[in-house]
């Protein structure tokens, strides 16, 4: 990688943009200093007598163009645009989003400190908090898990009483700020094919659903050996490696032996990403406090 990294690429692209705006300069010049002849055409003929004569650019166009070369140049001087030339105001985006969020820090940072030291249960019964958590959840959560926190598939629902790394407000908040990551190794070398359906099928007993019940006595021992030390011996889950209950009807990844069979077989691994370095503890536990309301605690 260090050859799209070196210095030379800097000087390329400060090279190469000048050398353009420098050639447009040229070419303009050159089509605006020539003298009209009135007999000379183009070639161009359209309707068997329209012709296309070859005279000069007009005067106010080409100034025009002229205004923009000057202010192209003048605004690589003052901004970045050359390379790694930062120009000679200094801007960047990264300083002018930082600059925006201090302002947004100093406006609204009261109103979150407000709220920063007063129980998330509290906090998730009072209207002002929840408007404030809502917006905060919009912009960042909603992408995944929907404007109203239903989820969808491979993304979880927070709107019922099912969590995977539990639904304390003290787990809420570490999911939010810490992120999780939960991953099912594959079984499908393991049990082979025939031993994953019949896991399968047993899996789908655990819920009450129909299920194969030669398959079922054939998949309860495999089940035993290979899932119970994370699902626990009655499929009920664990919330502290974020093992999904697997004796309720709530599927993330979908039910069915074809779409249960899969995730023994092939695995899965899901991201929760971290949110502490985005947003600021106050706001985080705003969002903790909204999540947690979602759920009708």
């Amino acid at each position: 990688m260090s050859q799209f990294t070196s210095a030379f690429w800097d000087v390329y692209i400060g090279l190469i943009t000048i050398v353009s705006i420098v050639a447009c300069a040229v070419l303009l010049k050159m089509q605006s200093v020539r003298k009209p002849v009135e007999s000379e055409t183009s070639g161009h003929v359209w309707d068997e007598n329209l012709s296309e004569y070859n005279n000069p650019l007009p005067a106010w166009w080409a100034w025009l163009f002229y205004v923009t070369i000057v202010f192209g140049l003048a605004y690589l001087v003052l901004y970045p645009g050359l390379g790694s030339y930062a120009g000679v105001l200094g801007w960047s985006q990264v300083k002018q989003l930082e600059e925006e969020n201090t302002r947004a820090q100093a406006a609204y940072g009261p109103i979150f400190d407000r709220f920063a030291a007063q129980d998330i249960v509290a906090l998730s019964k009072n209207a002002e908090a929840l408007a404030i958590g809502q917006k905060l959840f919009l912009n960042n959560c909603a992408q995944c898990h929907a404007s109203d926190g239903g989820g969808s598939r491979g993304f979880p629902n927070l709107t019922d009483k099912d969590w995977l790394w539990g639904g304390t407000p003290e787990a809420i908040r570490t999911s939010i700020a810490d992120g999780r990551t939960g991953a099912m190794p594959p079984f499908g070398q393991a049990l082979g094919d025939q031993g994953v359906k019949d896991v399968a099928h047993y899996v789908l007993s655990l819920s009450g659903q129909a299920s194969d019940s030669i398959r079922k006595a054939r998949g309860e021992p495999l089940y035993k050996a290979s899932c119970s030390a994370c699902h626990g011996p009655e499929g009920k889950g664990n919330p502290a490696i974020g093992a999904p209950n697997l004796a309720d009807r709530i599927w993330l990844h979908g039910s069915g032996e074809e779409a249960i069979a899969a995730q023994i077989s092939k695995g899965r691994v899901n991201q929760m990403p971290a949110h502490k370095d985005l947003l600021s503890p106050a706001k985080i536990h705003l969002l903790t406090a909204y999540v947690y309301s979602l759920s009708g605690k």
